[in-house]
């Protein structure tokens, strides 16, 4: 075209339109000395675009390009209309329609009329952070290829259903036996895949060690469950034709289409259909692996509570722990009923000023690994607490709850240490208590810290005894110095004549070794009488105070009241 004039802008924008529905990428057209814009149709559904023509591409571009991006796309184009470039090539991200940022590769050519008239810049547009349409280890069709198929069938898809199925410790498979019997494995598992589904299901490899089965037949639950055990025996053979150099399993998770809301757009809804398999194959893993997990709309909604949750809890951390306290709840001596120390007990409201149970967060803040961030604040200000109380309670203690992931994730006993010498306070103010006696009997690294903190004079706890976690073995091998009996099984000893007795033989075995118990959950004055008879040292309960706020605490057991006052 160097000799002639380039054909006016409408017949490059019509050609893009009649081999838009012909193409995965997408076409463009720019008209530089005009500023006007367009792109294939389809653009529009995938993008946060202003439309498929428009004018001010420069203007306008910082409502569908990334922010960090808009500056390097602005200058390109200043280029281009000053003449100082005749061809546009740049990789960076545009956003989506539901504000996810998307990776693509856009190239342009400049054509320009030797006479001096319009200059028109070809190009196309193609997503470089996109699975691949094809994969070359597994021989499969990658997701592009799912989405595609998923979206042309649409709205005949009603009965569709997806299966996702992923391999099992897969990571570690690579790390001992190499990618390339990592490679193998994965073209073995999707070949048996391929040969288990029937006519109407077609198999893709989506991600990493993730295959999906697109269900086309309308099959229930039952259906896919037989495929999914025909598949699982099948990868069982395949071990064991190895000769179990690798041992592996598949889990799976099932979702209907009939799960996702109907009110989405088509691309919306293969993007929940895709989220949902993976949230179902993830809860097939968490669940003990090498199973299929059917998608269920409650154990999603836990699922995304879970989730609230802990980004409010992150949120709060970043911001001083804002949300988060501490509430305190006597432990009283059972003869003569004065205050013995208190146990601190942390509560949590959202920046929104929703209240979380402790049921609720204390899993999460574990499970997460904030535990630890939140221990060491819950430390600090529990023993500011125990300094104030202190004044006027000279040999008051302060009791603080520590899960295992604490002790074996974190320096408990140097962090401890730290804070009772910043807060001036003794080893023996401090009460730990400790759950999960299951976990603490049978790690070395907890056990080692257990007697670094007892033999620094800290005072040990063994909690919720009389629950599944505890027994009179841990007892004699953890050598607590003081046990706390559960509510649960205080309540059973004042229903029941045998629980009563059993009771009544472990306070006095316990006494027989030199500990002291603490019995948890007394309610009232009757609860009061009939467990005293069996001469406990402490009672903790809503009787003598519910967990209260540190200032109330201070006012209830102020100088001159170290009698409870209920």
């Amino acid at each position: 075209m160097d000799d002639k004039k380039i054909p006016p802008r409408e017949m490059f924008c019509d050609i893009a339109s009649y081999f838009d529905p012909c193409m995965n990428d997408f076409l463009f057209v720019y008209d530089v000395a005009d500023d006007f814009y367009q792109i294939s149709p389809r653009a529009v559904e995938r993008f946060r675009l202003p439309g498929a023509r428009f004018h001010g591409l420069a203007r306008l571009c910082p409502g569908f390009v990334h922010p960090d991006d808009v500056g390097m796309l602005q200058e390109d184009l200043a280029l281009i209309a000053s003449g100082q470039k005749d061809y546009h090539n740049l990789e960076y991200r545009w956003i989506g329609r539901d504000g996810s940022p998307i990776w693509i590769n856009c190239k342009g050519q400049l054509l320009q009329d030797p006479e001096g008239g319009s200059k028109i810049m070809l190009g196309c547009i193609n997503e470089i952070g996109n699975n691949q349409k094809a994969d070359n280890v597994s021989g499969l069709l990658g997701e592009s290829a799912l989405h595609d198929q998923f979206m042309q069938l649409l709205p005949s898809l009603e009965d569709a259903t997806f299966l996702r199925i992923g391999i099992d410790d897969f990571k570690v498979l690579n790390e001992r036996h190499g990618t390339k019997y990592g490679d193998y494995i994965l073209r073995e598992i999707a070949s048996r895949i391929q040969h288990c589904a029937g006519p109407s299901q077609f198999v893709y490899r989506v991600v990493s060690d993730e295959f999906m089965v697109l269900d086309l037949s309308g099959a229930d639950f039952q259906a896919i469950n037989l495929l999914y055990h025909r598949i699982r025996s099948s990868v069982d053979e395949l071990v064991a034709k190895e000769e179990y150099r690798a041992l592996y399993t598949i889990s799976g998770g099932m979702v209907s289409l009939k799960d996702v809301d109907t009110s989405e757009q088509d691309y919306n809804r293969y993007s929940e259909a895709l989220r949902l398999s993976e949230f179902a194959l993830a809860e097939a893993k968490l669940r003990g692996k090498n199973q299929l997990y059917y998608f269920q709309p409650e154990d999603y909604a836990a699922f995304l509570r879970r989730r609230y949750i802990l980004s409010n809890l992150r949120k709060s951390m970043s911001d001083n722990f804002q949300g988060f306290d501490l509430h305190f709840q006597p432990i009283v001596m059972a003869d003569g009923e004065f205050l013995y120390a208190a146990e601190a007990l942390l509560r949590y409201r959202t920046p929104s000023g929703e209240i979380i149970t402790p049921k609720e967060f204390i899993p999460i803040l574990e499970t997460s690994g904030l535990i630890i961030p939140v221990g060491k604040w819950i430390v600090r200000n529990a023993l500011e607490m125990c300094r104030r109380c202190r004044e006027f309670y000279p040999e008051f203690m302060i009791s603080i709850n520590f899960s295992y992931i604490q002790l074996l994730k974190s320096p408990v006993y140097e962090n401890l240490m730290d804070a009772l010498a910043q807060a001036n306070l003794p080893p023996s103010s401090l009460i730990v208590e400790l759950t999960e006696s299951g976990h603490l009997e049978s790690s070395a690294a907890i056990q080692n810290v257990w007697k670094k903190l007892r033999t620094a004079g800290i005072h040990i706890a063994l909690d919720d005894f009389g629950t599944g976690y505890s027994n009179l073995i841990n007892i004699g091998n953890l050598k607590p110095d003081i046990v706390k009996v559960d509510r649960s099984f205080t309540v059973k000893a004042l229903q029941h004549e045998y629980e009563y007795e059993l009771l009544t033989h472990i306070i006095r075995m316990v006494h027989s070794i030199g500990l002291n118990l603490v019995i948890e959950g007394i309610e009232n004055r009757e609860e009061l009488r009939q467990i005293t008879a069996m001469n406990p040292d402490y009672i903790q309960g809503f009787y003598y105070s519910k967990p209260c706020p540190r200032d109330e605490f201070l006012d209830k057991y102020k100088p001159g009241a170290s009698r409870i006052r209920r």
